[in-house]
């Protein structure tokens, strides 16, 4: 792993000066900041329950489709079809190397863009002077959260771009894969047909890969083993047949 931190290195060079970069974090800071203002609009017409950090973390899947894929989408699918993969691999780096140095610089962006929306809640203390308003347990468990399922919502799409060329193919695969882990899981945890005898199991498999229901869960101060469990094998998983599906196709070319 001597090479890894030139690679990511690099990598965060090339996120910086790519156009998907800018379009992800533009559109990602337009429709948060759009959702916080809509947040304080409902606080000055009435009380609410709960905090602003609650509400605001609610819709992290809704910017998670779009820029997981703008961030990840290029980072090996482009490589491939333009060949540089093959030739950055005849130097002295693995795979290993390169997949974790291109995961890292991803990871290490959306840490970046999700972090900046920490602002948002700097204005509102600075110009309300209500801490009330400032709840530390959503706010804290909101961006742990956050942390966390991103290590996994990256890792499912450098797996993406390892499966084409094509960085649209990608882009799509990656949106799909995201989908079917937060809303398909959510909508499957609901149907009825799992409550049969004999489907138990699947039942609570289900139940336990519910990422709308860990959110919930973080938000009230309340970190399960089982779900850091989950996140974190999830991404070792997904990078291994990252790694898998890269070395496969050099292999097949």
């Amino acid at each position: 792993m001597k090479h890894y931190f030139t690679l990511l290195s690099h990598e965060l060079r090339m996120l910086l000066v790519s156009s998907s970069t800018y379009i992800a974090a533009t559109a990602f800071l337009a429709f948060m900041g759009f959702i916080f203002t809509d947040i304080l609009n409902q606080y000055s017409k009435a009380p609410q329950e709960t905090s602003p950090a609650h509400v605001f973390f609610e819709l992290f899947w809704l910017p998670v489709f779009f820029m997981v894929p703008l961030l990840t989408m290029k980072c090996l699918a482009e490589e491939r079809r333009l060949g540089t993969l093959e030739t950055l691999l005849t130097t002295p780096v693995t795979t290993t190397e390169v997949v974790l140095g291109k995961y890292s610089a991803s990871y290490l962006l959306y840490l970046t863009l999700w972090g900046s929306t920490g602002g948002f809640f700097y204005i509102l203390k600075r110009f309300s002077g209500d801490m009330r308003f400032l709840d530390p347990g959503p706010l804290v468990g909101g961006y742990l959260f956050i942390a966390i399922s991103g290590l996994l919502f990256i890792a499912v799409g450098v797996f993406a771009s390892s499966l084409s060329r094509n960085q649209a193919v990608a882009g799509i695969l990656c949106f799909s894969m995201l989908f079917a882990l937060i809303i398909g899981a959510r909508f499957l945890g609901d149907a009825g047909f799992l409550g049969r005898d004999g489907l138990q199991t699947v039942k609570d498999a289900v139940d336990y890969a519910q990422v709308l229901s860990h959110r919930n869960d973080f938000a009230r101060g309340v970190v399960d083993a089982r779900q850091l469990l989950f996140y974190v094998s999830g991404t070792v998983l997904a990078l291994i047949f990252s790694i898998l599906g890269v070395e496969a196709k050099l292999l097949h070319n």
